[in-house]
C-alpha cells in the first residue's frame, strides 16, 4: 500500500532588486531556499534546504537513499506544511534502531551539504547493479533533451538539474539547491511510480543526469536507486572514481552537445563513434 501525501509545493523562485555593472536597478528572479526539517514518528531526523518542488518525493528518496526505509509500503504518511517548516513521516511499524543507525553521520561535499549516515558507506559493497548498456546516439540524445528542457536555472541560476531517463526518453526532471536533493526526489518519485530498474531492457536502461560533479555520494546514491548509469555536465571525484569502479557502474562526465569522457564502466556503453 503506498504512502499518503500531501502536496506542498511551493514557489521555486523569487523576485528582487538588483543593480548591474551600470549601476542601474533591475529587478531578477532568484531560486528560492527553504530549511525542512523532516520528522520520522515524531523524532526529528534532519533538515534540509530545498527548493521545495515536491518535498514529499524528497523526504521518501531521502529515507530510501539512506536505507532507513527498505520499501515504501513502510511509510504510512509524509506530511508537509511550510507554515511550521516541516515534514513529518509517519512509519507503518516504526524504523528498528534508529537512534544507532543515525548516529555517526559523514557531511558529503554536495552543493548546501549533504550528508549520509556512517552505516551507509559500510554497505556499500553489498549493493549490485543490473545489466544495462547505453548506446552512444542515445547518450547524445539525452544531452540533447537536456539542452532543451526548461528550467529555473534558465531564469534564476544557483540551482542544479538532475533528470532520470529510460534511454533517450526523459521521465523526469527535477531541480533544487543541492544535487544531493534532486536525486533523493527522483528516488521517491520512483518509488511510488513503483518503477524498479531491474525491469528495464538492458538496452533501454534507466540512465541519471545530473548537473553536478560525481561524487561518492552521488555514486552510491545512483546505485541504490539501481541505476547502473550516470550521466554529469560536470567532473568527477577521486572517491566517486573509486566507488563507480567497485561497484561497475559506468560514469560519463563533462557531458555536453557531442563530447564526453567516460570515467568508468565503459563496457556499459555501445561505442557508435562517427568520423571525425
Amino acid at each position: 500500500m503506498l504512502p499518503r501525501l500531501t502536496r506542498a509545493s511551493a514557489p521555486l523562485t523569487q523576485e528582487v532588486d538588483v543593480l548591474d555593472e551600470h549601476g542601474q536597478p533591475q529587478r531578477v528572479a532568484i531560486p528560492a531556499e527553504r530549511d525542512l526539517t523532516l520528522y520520522v514518528d515524531k523524532r526529528e531526523l534532519v533538515t534540509l534546504m530545498t527548493l521545495g518542488a515536491h518535498p514529499e518525493w524528497l523526504v521518501l528518496g531521502y529515507l530510501r537513499n539512506q536505507r532507513l526505509v527498505r520499501s515504501v509500503d513502510e511509510v504510512e504518511s509524509v506530511t508537509v506544511d511550510w507554515e511550521v517548516s516541516s515534514a513529518a513521516v509517519k512509519t507503518r511499524a516504526g524504523i528498528d534502531r534508529i537512534e544507532e543507525r543515525t548516529a555517526r553521520r559523514i557531511v558529503t561535499t554536495g552543493c548546501g551539504q549533504g550528508s549520509v549516515f556512517g552505516a551507509l558507506m559500510d554497505e556499500v559493497t553489498a549493493l549490485r547493479l543490473p545489466p544495462a548498456v547505453l548506446g552512444q546516439q542515445a547518450l547524445y540524445g539525452i544531452l540533447e533533451a537536456i539542452r532543451h528542457q526548461e528550467s529555473t536555472y534558465k531564469s534564476a541560476g544557483s540551482v542544479h538539474g538532475c533528470a532520470l531517463f529510460r534511454g533517450s526518453e526523459m521521465l523526469l526532471f527535477v531541480e533544487d539547491v543541492g544535487r544531493h536533493n534532486a536525486i533523493d526526489t527522483i528516488a521517491g518519485w520512483m518509488w511510488m511510480q513503483g518503477l524498479v530498474s531491474q525491469d528495464a531492457a538492458p538496452d533501454e536502461p534507466l540512465v541519471f543526469y545530473t548537473t553536478g560533479r560525481l561524487t561518492s555520494e552521488m555514486v552510491i546514491k545512483s546505485a541504490q536507486m539501481g541505476v547502473a548509469i550516470v550521466v554529469s555536465r560536470s567532473g568527477m571525484t577521486q572517491m566517486g572514481h573509486e566507488v563507480a569502479q567497485q561497484l561497475g557502474l559506468c560514469t560519463v562526465g563533462r557531458a555536453l552537445n557531442r563530447r564526453f569522457l567516460c570515467y568508468t564502466g565503459a563496457d556499459r556503453l555501445r561505442w557508435q563513434p562517427q568520423p571525425g
